[in-house]
């Protein structure tokens, strides 16, 4: 379960060096191309590891697509309320889409059940959102995403190639651009920032995909709520409204906006046993490290 202890006020104030043994983590995993961002209120403070390099994030498409979606909904382009997608005759809209709660299955085709009754964690439902996006704008949706989101954020190396729920490739420092924004935003729009981190549908439950049912399975318009869940890959000392996602290709990001930290990394190999035990730890250390100042307070040094 999460913590009680208080988030400090602004990370981006702890110099690298604070965080230098918690990154250390991830020299001892086990694969081919660990990497790891921590960003604050003012962008990066600590990396380590491959952090250039352009790797598939899987899933963590799903957060840049509800972004890039939620952008046009900022605009005016899109409503969030308009009836959409295979159960649209059942309620289920745009909103319903981003949040795992239109009744879609995992992927097209599969199995549908009626709108806002659990949540489904949904590749189809994504890919359904944004051929609306796409067709609404007028140009693909990887066209899109490149012209409302990556470009702004200076994403040079994020590039959509396939399904935008999980076809983009990436780097971690790329990546950490867009957990900035989640911690402070200065480029995305208001109102899409506070749905991609405000919970939607929060009564909901659903399967956690890697770590089972949970109850209530939260979700924002595009990442997951950290909540209460046990077991969880954010590990113990996350706040309850800290959010975040990870992706089969043993991707991951995070961010905690009242507490003015986030965290993005990549390892290029898949998510398994390995991940359910080193991104806690990592998670941990790192929040640990932004709560312990570098330096000893003269005070609790003793007498001169």
């Amino acid at each position: 379960m999460p913590v009680d202890s208080p988030p400090p006020s602004s990370c981006s104030s702890f110099s690298p060096s604070s965080y230098a043994q918690a990154l250390a983590l991830i020299d001892a995993w086990e694969v081919p191309h660990a990497g790891v961002v921590v960003v604050g209120t003012d962008g990066p403070v600590a990396r380590r590891g491959e952090t250039d390099l352009v790797l598939p994030v899987a899933s963590l498409a799903k957060p840049l697509t509800a972004a890039t979606v939620l952008v046009e909904v900022a605009a005016g382009r899109l409503d969030l309320d308009e009836p959409a997608g295979p159960t649209a005759d059942q309620g289920a809209t745009l909103r319903h889409l981003l949040a795992h709660a239109a009744g879609l299955g995992f992927e097209q085709d599969e199995r549908t059940m009626a709108p806002g009754h659990r949540r489904i964690y949904s590749n189809w439902g994504y890919e359904v959102a944004a051929a609306l996006a796409s067709q609404r704008a007028g140009m693909p949706f990887a066209d899109l995403m490149r012209e409302r989101l990556t470009g702004p954020l200076g994403m040079t190396s994020t590039t959509l190639a396939g399904s935008p729920a999980h076809a983009v490739t990436s780097t971690v420092e790329d990546l950490a651009r867009f957990v900035a924004e989640l911690v402070a935003p200065r480029t995305l729009a208001a109102q899409a920032h506070a749905l991609l981190t405000t919970p939607a549908f929060p009564e909901l439950d659903g399967v956690l995909p890697g770590f089972g049912r949970q109850r209530p399975n939260g979700w924002t318009l595009g990442l997951e709520v950290r909540g209460t869940k046990d077991p969880h890959w954010s590990g113990e000392r996350l706040t309850p409204d800290a959010v975040g996602h990870f992706g089969r290709t043993g991707s991951l990001l995070w961010a905690e906006p009242t507490a003015g930290i986030g965290l993005a990394s990549l390892s290029g190999v898949d998510f398994g046993d390995w991940a359910r035990t080193a991104w806690p730890a990592l998670n941990s250390a790192v929040i640990a490290a932004a709560h312990a100042p570098d330096h000893v307070s003269p005070s609790s040094t003793g007498p001169s």
